[in-house]
């Protein structure tokens, strides 16, 4: 069956990293196929008329209950098309840079919906953790990317990505 064309849906992430430079990912399932799992970085899509920035930090405290006043730079824009809860989607994903200086959520948390029904856990990852992990890792080159921030080898314009 051929994949339908859908219309991209523009989200923001954040790659957020504590004190010990460690990354926070989200682990989610499909609950329409648990089988199907993986990790990703907190976000989601936009609200309308919301812009990026605001999308990242109100994605980041909905999700985790931290706080972000500020972001720091855009690291990569993400494009990908994926098979979920029985329907294609596209997506268009801007990642954006920011630290906390406190792993306590601030907030309560306010899942929607779907999120409750996909959350598995949210877990703190060292870059080593990341190199070792066998689970899909939304992009799947975080590890590499996440080393390449900290070494600062990353550019310093955003990288495209599309998977």
């Amino acid at each position: 069956m051929p994949t339908r064309t859908t219309t991209p849906r523009v989200g923001a992430r954040v790659l957020l990293l504590d004190p010990a430079d460690r990354v926070l990912l989200i682990h989610a399932l499909d609950p329409t196929d648990p089988d199907h799992h993986w990790w990703e970085l907190p976000g989601g899509g936009l609200d309308y008329g919301e812009d990026l920035h605001a999308a990242a930090r109100r994605e980041v405290a909905e999700e985790t209950g931290i706080l972000l006043t500020t972001l720091g730079r855009k690291l990569w824009v993400r494009e990908t098309r994926f098979h979920y809860k029985g329907r294609d989607h596209h997506r268009i994903e801007h990642v954006f840079l920011a630290r906390t200086p406190t792993t306590a959520p601030r907030v309560p948390l306010k899942p929607t919906a779907n999120e409750k029904a996909g959350l598995v856990e949210r877990r703190w990852w060292t870059a080593q953790d990341l190199r070792r992990c066998r689970d899909k890792l939304l992009p799947p080159t975080l590890p590499t990317l996440l080393h390449d921030l900290l070494t600062d080898q990353l550019g310093s314009e955003p990288l495209a990505l599309a998977d």
